[in-house]
């Protein structure tokens, strides 16, 4: 509606309507002040004072929407419509509640009716209450505390003490998890680019343009079957004619795997992260999706720095088949080496300290068949099964990916050969989901991670900005 003008309102007759607010206002805030204690004005009357003035912006904020609303409902009244026919009836003054960043608003306005159309809603499109009763800019201090807070109970309290805002921990949670939801649909939707393309990745003013993408899955404790069972026998009985409480279907587990990809450039200034509760293939579109906003192909050098689950490999060659490279993550190979190390030669013995340094060095200065030789030169003279076995399985996990294994050659091209980046995603996307006692129920938590993500990838301004004008 951008194109309606709205009749403006008098600064002069705000200031008259409200003169005894403003008034009553000064005598709080000098009361304050006077009744403060020598050596503790500033401590003692700061609050006072602050609540004073929160109370006078609620009430001028009031105000002045109270007679835009009265403007427009003269300038916009269905009776003066031209060229309708149908008859509205007036039934009358009706209150609605809306909660703003300057506080609850109620505002009164006509309500016109006809047997046609029902109830005309032109006036509450034209203010901007007929879709919701909580204004963009409370959504967005919802869930910046949903998403920071140790709890929903946690994040209230530090709502209302910062901002004024007197929200309960249970529609809070609701708020969160209803725009995490918008998040993942506009994203699905394509309805807002990214901070930055493949072409912005740059490693240096003549470098290549590198862009890195990882993969990982994480744990989320989840509400279970046998837990929300319980829950409901503990239950007490339901008062006449309140409502019935839907309970969604606890979880089978009580861990749920979670699936996060995230691509980053050499610095990692620019990154783009995404999570799904869904299964590998639906992270292999997502990866794909997101490959295809970044404009992947415009980089030099595409690189996926990942641990060695085949299904990370199988959805990476099959969704993203222009990576230059597919580079398994150092950690994770000299995870394995020790552990076989360990097991020839003795937890943490100097002869396993010796074998998983000159394997570590092999493979980063030399290669992979430099690696798998000295394996199977290790290996051929032992005559313990367990430790024989080890060492198979060793041989066993590094030839399938000796490809991803080619480090003297990733480290010349100046490539990262860890996945640090990914892995402190995984934490920072699960560390409001993991606090002590917390279980969740599925659609929530990827809420939650889709807003941490939103964050994480520098798109929250430009997600509000898109909100505010789709308003």
């Amino acid at each position: 509606m951008d194109e309606v003008r709205l009749p403006a309102i008098d600064g002069e007759e705000l200031q008259k309507a409200l003169r005894r607010e403003f008034e009553s206002c000064i005598e709080e805030v000098t009361k304050a002040v006077n009744d403060a204690r020598a050596g503790a004005v500033i401590d003692e009357s700061e609050e006072p004072v602050r609540k004073a003035l929160s109370k006078l912006r609620q009430q001028v904020f009031g105000k002045a929407l109270q007679m835009k609303t009265d403007a427009a409902s003269a300038a916009f009244s269905p009776r003066k419509r031209k060229g309708e026919k149908v008859t509205f009836s007036n039934k009358g003054k009706q209150t609605v509640g809306h909660d703003t960043v300057n506080g609850n608003i109620r505002l009164s306005r006509t309500r016109w009716w006809s047997r046609d159309y029902g109830c005309d809603e032109t006036l509450d499109r034209l203010i901007g209450i007929a879709a919701a009763t909580v204004s963009i800019g409370v959504r967005q201090m919802c869930c910046r505390v949903a998403i920071s807070q140790p709890g929903f109970d946690k994040a209230a309290q530090h709502l209302s003490q910062l901002a004024q805002i007197r929200i309960s921990p249970e529609r809070l949670r609701v708020i969160g998890q209803c725009e995490g939801r918008r998040v993942l649909d506009v994203q699905a939707a394509g309805g807002f680019v990214a901070s930055f393309l493949a072409g912005d990745c740059q490693t240096a003013s003549n470098g290549p343009r590198r862009l890195y993408m990882g993969v990982d899955g994480v744990k989320v404790p989840m509400v279970t079957a046998e837990e929300k069972s319980k829950r409901r026998k503990n239950r007490g009985k339901k008062r006449v004619g309140s409502r019935p409480r839907r309970m969604r279907r606890g979880a089978d587990n009580r861990y749920k795997e979670f699936k996060i990809a995230t691509f980053y450039d050499e610095t990692n200034d620019h990154r783009q992260v995404t999570a799904t509760s869904g299964d590998h293939k639906v992270l292999g579109r997502l990866v794909r999706r997101e490959a295809g906003r970044l404009e992947l192909g415009q980089a030099d050098e595409k690189v996926a720095v990942v641990d060695g689950a085949d299904w990370i490999r199988n959805q990476l060659n099959r969704n993203v088949p222009i990576l230059d490279a597919i580079v398994l993550d150092f950690y994770h190979l000299s995870e394995h080496i020790w552990s076989a190390g360990n097991t020839c030669f003795g937890q943490d013995s100097e002869p396993a300290k010796t074998f998983a340094g000159k394997l570590l060095d092999l493979a980063k200065h030399e290669g992979v068949a430099a690696l798998l030789a000295e394996i199977e030169s290790t290996r051929k003279p032992l005559r313990s099964a367990t430790k024989r076995k080890a060492l198979t399985d060793l041989l066993n996990y590094i030839g399938p990916r000796a490809a991803m294994c080619d480090y003297p050659s990733f480290v010349e091209k100046g490539w990262q050969i860890g996945s640090g980046p990914t892995e402190a995603m995984c934490k920072v996307l699960t560390y409001r989901l993991k606090g002590p006692g917390m279980r969740w129920d599925r659609p929530c938590p990827e809420a939650i991670m889709a807003l941490i993500a939103l964050q994480q990838s520098n798109t929250w301004k430009s997600y509000w900005d898109s909100q505010k004008r789709a308003a």
